[in-house]
Formats: structure tokens, C-alpha cells, sequence
């Protein structure tokens, strides 16, 4: 991760996990940021400006109406001076401020006159998060383009255990760099080299009306087919229902059923360089499919399932025309992550699994980030709690040493 001479401004809000607002300091400048920091006045309850000066070795803006600060450090030269504008901690007052477009404090005037990338660190007791007007307003950030990185799950300075745990420094500073490396030309590396990527979830139909599903939304397979395009890739995505957009340079084929996907990916397969199946494919489908709407009314109580097509295990064995593609597979897991990633490596022949915890806060489906480890027969790489889009550049950097150039 670098940030070498990358701009960064932190705004530290007045929770208890203010204090960690030191060790983040010296996370983005050991990245190679120079970073200042503005508090609300809460923040200076739980640490002092003179400490994040030190580690800054900037001042630190605490006061709008601070004469000896505004000649030097105005919340205009703040906002306009700033690549990124990092709030850890962002407590729910600060969230909905910020929602809110108020403008009430130093912190907050700053974002308002910001352009740069606002990126949010929540932290906050588990029944604030979870409060409906907090998530409202998350909604509202995020439908502006601002990043959430967190919040994390598990014990509570409060007592109580729950999501609401601010992330850890060193996994916000690589969410920094991530959103930093967006605004960044990024390199050519894929070009001459075909990607198939298959996203979302599939639909076995029951009946005209009903379907059996699962809960992917599909939003790690499109950024790994929208990274492997902006890095220079042909990209073909097979994607099962899902109103996300098609990235820019990406061809889409749509598909319902594991059977649709499966023939859509095999008549494909042999020209690719990588084949990444992040869909969640139905294991069953019923076994017979009603021509009309079953009715309630002496329907029968159980449904007679039949296996789907394993596609994974299929292209394990397959024999290529050419060169095998690299292939890499995905394992959505909720108890014994690695033990089953293992396992499904061997089994199904892969040259990768890409697993995570679903039941994990933040790494479940339809978030916007994801903790992954990267199983492979030379040992496991454990990345942190990541974007989704990082996630999907840390995996192409992998993937891409083990593809042969074209």
C-alpha cells in the first residue's frame, strides 16, 4: 500500500474510538501521506489536539472561528488542499450531520466545501447503528458516493456486543489508498488477455411465479469484471437476475437457471486467460416445473429436487483446446472458512478459491466490502476488510502471475 505524497485529511469525531485516531496517523504516514487533522469538539474529550499534532506534525483544526488557525489552516484551504477526507471515528451524530448537509462545526464545514472522495469509518453503539434513521442516512451518504469502511462486529467499549466497532487503522488506511488508486491511471496489465467471469445468483423456477434463490446480489463479480476491464481485459460477464449496471467495456450475458449459465459459460470457456466463477449457482432445482401458478389449496407439501450441473467441477476437468485457464473459484461459507475452502480447492481442481465468512458483518451478500482469504495449494493469504472493488484488484494482481501472456 502506498499513499507516497498523497494528500489526506482526517476528521475525528467524539466517540471512544477517537483514540485510535493516533494509530491512524501513523498508518497513512508510514503509507507516505501527509496528513492533517480536523476534531469536533466531542473528539478532544477522548484525545488531544497536541498528540495528533505531534504525529501529524501539522496543526490540528479544532475551531472555525479559531483567528490563529483561520489565518493559516481555513476550512477552505482544508477542503481545497485535500485528496481524500477520511471521518474515523464517524459517530451517528456525525453521520447524520453529514447526511444532513449541516455545516455547524469545523468538521463539517469542511465537508460541505470538500470535492475530494469522503470516505466514513462508522462507530457507534449496535442499536445506534441499526437505529432506522441511522440507516437512512447511510443510504444517503452512499447514494452520494461517499465509502463506508466498517463497521465492524464483536465486543462494544458500551458492553454490549454487536456491529458498531470502528474498523481497524490499518484496514482504514488501505480503504485510503484504495479510493486513492481510483483516481489513478490504472495499468494495462490484463491487455491481450480474456476474462470470463460468471456474478449473482440463479433461479431455479418452481412454478410461472416462484423460484428458488439465494441472497447474491452479485456485486463481487462485477467488480472483478468492471477491474479486469479498466486493467485491459476482453471481459465477458454471465450474470444471473441483478439490477446492477454493466461496467464500461464489459460484454453481458444474462441467464436465469444453473443450465442457462452452465451452457452459456462452456461455450466460452476455451478462449479465456482466467475464468473467475463468483456466482452463487444453485446446487438443486426441481425436479419438475408446474405449468401454471401452484395454488394453496392441494399443493403438495414437499418439492422433489434434482442435482444442477456442477460448472466449477466441470471446467476442473475439462480439457482445453489451448492453454488452461487460469481458474478460480469462490467459497461463501459460514463456519470452518479455510477447512472448506481446502477442500473445495482439491475437489473441484482449481487453481484458486477466493472464501469468505458470510455471516460476517461486512462480508456478507449485497455489502460493499468483503474480508476474503485467498486459498491455494502454496498456502493462504489473508486479506483485511477491503472494498469490494480492492478485493477484486488484490485478486487480478494474484491471478495475473499465474496467467501466461498472450
Amino acid at each position: 500500500m502506498s499513499l507516497a505524497g498523497r494528500q489526506v485529511l482526517l476528521g475525528v469525531g467524539g466517540g471512544i474510538a477517537a483514540y485510535k485516531a493516533a494509530e491512524l496517523v501513523r498508518e497513512l504516514s508510514k503509507a507516505g501521506a501527509e496528513v492533517r487533522v480536523v476534531m469536533t469538539a466531542a473528539a478532544q474529550k477522548f484525545i488531544t489536539p497536541l498528540t495528533l499534532q505531534t504525529l501529524s506534525h501539522h496543526p490540528v483544526g479544532v475551531d472555525t472561528f479559531d483567528l490563529q488557525q483561520e489565518s493559516t489552516i481555513s476550512h477552505i484551504d482544508l477542503a481545497d488542499r485535500s485528496e481524500l477526507f477520511v471521518v474515523a471515528p464517524a459517530t451517528a451524530d456525525l453521520v447524520a450531520r453529514l447526511a444532513l448537509g449541516m455545516a455547524n462545526d469545523l468538521l463539517t464545514t469542511v465537508a460541505l466545501a470538500c470535492r475530494a472522495p469522503l470516505v466514513l469509518a462508522p462507530s457507534m453503539n449496535v442499536n445506534m447503528w441499526q437505529h432506522p434513521a441511522t440507516q437512512v442516512h447511510i443510504q444517503t451518504l452512499r447514494g452520494r458516493g461517499v465509502r463506508m469502511i466498517g463497521p465492524d462486529a464483536g465486543d462494544l467499549a458500551c458492553g454490549w456486543v454487536g456491529a458498531g466497532r470502528m474498523a481497524e487503522p490499518s484496514e482504514i488506511a488501505a480503504g485510503c489508498a484504495t479510493v486513492l488508486g481510483e483516481t489513478q491511471t490504472v495499468t494495462q496489465d490484463w491487455a491481450g488477455l480474456s476474462v470470463l467471469v460468471t456474478a449473482g445468483s440463479t433461479r431455479e423456477a418452481i412454478d410461472p411465479v416462484r423460484f428458488i434463490g439465494n441472497r447474491s446480489t452479485g456485486k463481487m463479480g462485477f467488480a472483478i469484471a468492471k477491474a479486469a476491464a479498466a486493467r485491459g481485459a476482453k471481459v465477458v460477464l454471465i450474470s444471473g437476475p441483478s439490477e446492477l449496471a454493466t461496467p464500461a467495456g464489459v460484454e453481458r450475458i444474462n441467464i436465469e437457471s444453473a443450465v442457462e449459465m452452465r451452457d452459456a459459460v462452456m461455450s466460452r470457456a476455451d478462449v479465456q486467460s482466467a475464468i473467475f466463477k463468483a456466482a452463487a449457482v444453485a446446487d438443486h432445482r426441481p425436479a419438475q416445473v408446474a405449468l401454471q401458478k401452484i395454488k394453496k389449496q392441494g399443493a403438495a407439501s414437499s418439492l422433489e429436487l434434482q442435482a444442477n450441473p456442477d460448472i466449477l467441477a466441470e471446467l476442473g476437468v475439462r480439457k482445453f483446446g489451448r492453454v488452461r485457464p487460469v481458474l478460480v473459484g469462490f467459497a461463501a461459507e459460514t463456519t470452518d472458512v479455510e477447512r472448506h475452502a481446502r477442500e473445495k480447492l482439491a475437489r473441484k481442481h482449481c487453481d484458486l478459491i477466493v472464501a469468505n465468512d458470510v455471516s460476517e458483518a461486512g462480508s456478507g451478500f449485497g455489502t460493499d466490502t468483503n474480508r476474503v482469504m485467498l486459498v491455494s495449494e502454496g498456502g493462504v493469504d489473508r486479506l483485511p476488510l477491503l472494498s469490494k472493488d480492492e478485493v477484486a484488484h488484490r485478486l487480478l494482481d494474484r491471478v495475473r502471475s499465474l496467467v501466461k501472456s498472450a
